[in-house]
């Protein structure tokens, strides 16, 4: 089923450091605070234990705890839930993204762009595949933190989505390049894109500062968040449509082949 507007929540929050369980139990209850329905939604990196490179003691494999709850929530609130938290499977660790929806349905992605200033290459694997999802009609491209940095991963060749989506946790030191990153993978991609950062410090001392926000395909600011709090976002796909036959710049954009 297609739906002209896509409702997408994001929520914006600190994160209790190494402790899944007690994530959890948190997210669940903000879960519940969302007014009305919803499509989407949108949890942070690593959300049930912050931007951690021990991941000795949290990491699960497939279909335990976190999955679980997502796929739970999902059912429950009639949504996709989605964020990435730590994974381990074949002998490797992965920051995984889940996509999961009411129906019990999910695809993954795994971060492909690792930080290496946190060494986060000498802890996880990359990934290699991109991930585009269909839902209620919409295109989506799901992506984590340090890979909207990297406008070549995240091409919109011939419009294959209609939002760009970022999961982060996105320091407050640099969050300036994130404001500006996000507004520029939008207008260059004719894409909504979307951008959810918790807030608060981790157990590394580093501060977040949110500013998760929403941008149009003309670079407008939709909405923006600092603070601790559930934001809901209502994206039109007629106004998007509409812009692009409008304003066909896809048409003239460079073709390549990218190799992973």
């Amino acid at each position: 089923m297609q739906k002209e507007d896509l409702k997408l929540t994001l929520i914006q929050s600190d994160i209790y450091w190494r402790q899944p369980e007690a994530n959890l139990a948190m997210f669940e209850e903000k879960v519940w605070e969302i007014e009305g329905q919803t499509d989407v939604i949108v949890l942070p990196e690593m959300f049930q234990t912050g931007f951690t490179m021990e991941h000795e003691g949290v990491s699960e494999p497939m279909n335990l705890s976190t999955f679980k709850w997502m796929k739970q929530m999902a059912a429950q609130t009639g949504a996709v839930v989605t964020g990435s938290y730590i994974v381990r499977e074949k002998g490797e660790v992965y920051n995984r993204l889940i996509w999961m929806q009411p129906d019990g349905q999910f695809k993954s992605y795994d971060k492909r762009h690792l930080f290496r200033m946190a060494n986060e290459h000498d802890y996880f694997a990359e990934g290699s595949d991109r991930l585009i999802v269909e839902w209620k009609g919409w295109k989506i491209c799901p992506l984590i933190c340090y890979d909207l940095r990297f406008p070549v991963w995240s091409r919109n060749v011939n419009l294959e989505y209609d939002l760009l989506l970022y999961v982060a946790n996105w320091p407050a030191v640099r969050v300036s390049a994130w404001d500006a990153l996000l507004k520029a993978r939008a207008i260059e991609n004719v894409s909504y894109a979307v951008g959810l950062n918790r807030v608060g410090a981790d157990g590394n001392e580093i501060d977040y500062n949110g500013h998760s926000a929403a941008y149009s395909y003309k670079g407008e600011t939709l909405a923006f968040s600092d603070q601790e709090e559930i934001l809901s976002i209502s994206l039109s796909k007629t106004d998007l449509n509409a812009f692009r036959q409008k304003f066909p710049a896809q048409l003239d954009a460079d073709s390549f082949t990218l190799n992973t």
